[in-house]
């Protein structure tokens, strides 16, 4: 099993905006089309005061799946978020392989 992350930074004039559109649209447009699975918003705690980090994590059983995924629906959100947001929102992503 994979785990796809992305890592979100969020200025703080966009902080309320962004919360709402990740979790009652792009969180919800992920799973109708079924290939990123259990999505998990968390809070990163740290000590910067410019901004807030979030990190999004899905389980996706291959990285193929994950590549097909990119590629039909990925790369459309990510325009779309950055169309909405500009810069004031940027993410990185992360694929790791669960050992245990």
């Amino acid at each position: 099993m994979l785990v796809y992350n992305t890592t979100f930074h969020v200025e703080d004039e966009v902080l309320s905006n962004f919360l709402i559109w990740i979790e009652e649209y792009y969180i919800e447009e992920i799973q109708k089309e079924g290939t990123l699975k259990t999505p998990r918003l968390c809070k990163i705690l740290s000590h910067n005061d410019d901004g807030t980090a979030f990190s999004l994590q899905w389980n996706v059983e291959s990285s193929g799946l994950l590549h097909r995924w990119h590629l039909s629906q990925g790369k459309q959100l990510n325009d779309e978020m950055t169309k909405i947001f500009k810069d004031k929102v940027v993410g990185f992503p992360t694929l790791m392989e669960v050992v245990k």
